[in-house]
């Protein structure tokens, strides 16, 4: 399977968005998901709205997070599953923060495989880490997050080059990679990442 790229069967747009902490994918992922017409979808989002709905997979999820604990890969998978099933991503979505590790990427393989269904490119966003690292210290700076250390910081961008970074490979001998230099102004890099997406062939929604 995961040496493997299906063909969606359906019409829709399905791209992932990854990126290191700092690289600005969870702004950037609104206005493509905008500009293609699909929902732009966060775990923190899927999170929150499985909570809100007081499913079982909610009250799970409500627990581990109140207990201060990550959710498993096995509870994640299962609650992006869910909110995948909803009538809005029907016909395409952009995941932002999933899948965050190689046991993810085999979950949602599985899922979207059960649907005759693929994704249809990944968007990775390049920043230097030196770049990602100043982003975030000014960030932390101008919202008063003291405990947003350089070594936190660091240590954060360590997680996702260890666990994150590896899906990227996957997805790269598929050919769905995208690689988009990060840094420019936020017009700069949308226009970038709308003309690799459009050089695949995929369709933005006509503005009305």
């Amino acid at each position: 399977m995961t040496g493997t790229h299906l063909s969606p069967s359906g019409s829709g747009t399905r791209l992932l968005i990854v990126g290191p902490q700092g690289s600005g994918k969870g702004t950037q992922g609104v206005l493509v998901a905008d500009t293609f017409g699909v929902p732009a979808i966060s775990t923190g989002d899927i999170f929150r709205a499985a909570v809100k709905s007081g499913s079982d997979l909610g009250e799970q999820v409500s627990e581990i997070i109140q207990a201060g604990n990550l959710v498993p890969d096995e509870l994640t998978s299962a609650v992006v599953a869910e909110r995948l099933a909803q009538a809005d991503a029907s016909e395409g979505f952009l995941l932002d923060g999933y899948p965050r590790n190689l046991g993810q990427v085999a979950d949602l393989d599985a899922f979207l495989s059960g649907r005759g269904e693929a994704i249809d490119a990944v968007i990775e966003l390049q920043v230097p880490r030196d770049e990602s690292i100043d982003r975030l210290t000014r960030r932390a700076f101008e919202q008063g997050r003291t405990d947003d250390t350089e070594e936190v910081i660091a240590n954060r961008l360590a997680i996702y080059e260890r666990e994150t970074a590896p899906i990227l490979e996957v997805y790269r001998e598929r050919g769905a990679v995208d690689e988009i230099n990060g840094v420019g102004s936020l017009e700069e890099i949308t226009d970038r990442i709308i003309a690799a997406l459009e050089a695949r062939g995929l369709a933005r929604v006509p503005v009305a």
